[in-house]
């Protein structure tokens, strides 16, 4: 039985966080970005985390945002981390990391082996760092794609942090990727959804399913 930790990114409405709960998230991401059809509004944002009221952990996720956004959603939000999806230095996160007092984690975009090396820069700087798809050139969106990454560059993996997989997972397809990664915590957008922005239960209750008995 597998003992990954599950976040559902993208939750962005009451129903959608009641179902995480109902299934046993570990993490439910919120976004705060605009060209993101899973985007919150602060106001939101406030009344999704109060109705959360740590029954489990929210994570805002933020693309090359500046420091009043993120601290305002923050604290709007009663965020218990952040996630980075731009283009952020390890400077950068470790900064954050200082002002905010809250665990920050940082998504690196994966295509290829040297990508994962590279993201050893991040060691001691992010506390948790999430290897997601590489998004294609001009697209909109750093992730929420449903595009997959080739996992076996992630066999036998010896990471310097802790680390997560994103990209393309789904109900169908995660007891797989964790059989090949070991990923410790597998992130699900798109792959729970039935359109793009609109969570669906049963997917939800499908990938925790999946997860656990992998």
């Amino acid at each position: 039985m597998s003992t990954a930790r599950i976040k559902i990114c993208g939750v962005n409405t009451p129903a959608a966080l009641d179902a995480a709960v109902r299934h046993r998230a570990d993490y439910l991401g919120f976004v705060f970005f605009a060209k993101s059809p899973r985007n919150l509004a602060l106001r939101d944002a406030a009344a999704l985390g109060a109705r959360l009221s740590g029954r489990a952990s929210a994570v805002g996720l933020f693309v090359d945002a500046d420091d009043t956004t993120i601290a305002e959603a923050a604290s709007a939000a009663r965020l218990g981390a952040i996630q980075l999806h731009g283009k952020e230095s390890p400077e950068r996160v470790a900064a954050l990391r200082g002002q905010l007092g809250l665990p920050v984690w940082k998504a690196v975009s994966v295509s290829s082996l040297a990508d994962i090396d590279a993201a050893a820069r991040y060691a001691g700087a992010a506390d948790l760092v999430l290897f997601d798809a590489k998004a294609p050139k001009g697209a909109d969106l750093p992730g929420g794609l449903g595009l997959l990454f080739d996992w076996t560059l992630l066999a036998g993996y010896r990471a310097p942090f802790a680390w997560g997989l994103a990209g393309g997972l789904s109900p169908d397809n995660v007891a797989e990727a964790i059989r090949v990664t070991g990923a410790p915590l597998v992130d699900v957008s798109s792959g729970v959804e039935s359109a793009p922005g609109v969570k669906d239960e049963g997917r939800i209750a499908a990938f925790a399913s999946a997860v656990r008995a992998a």
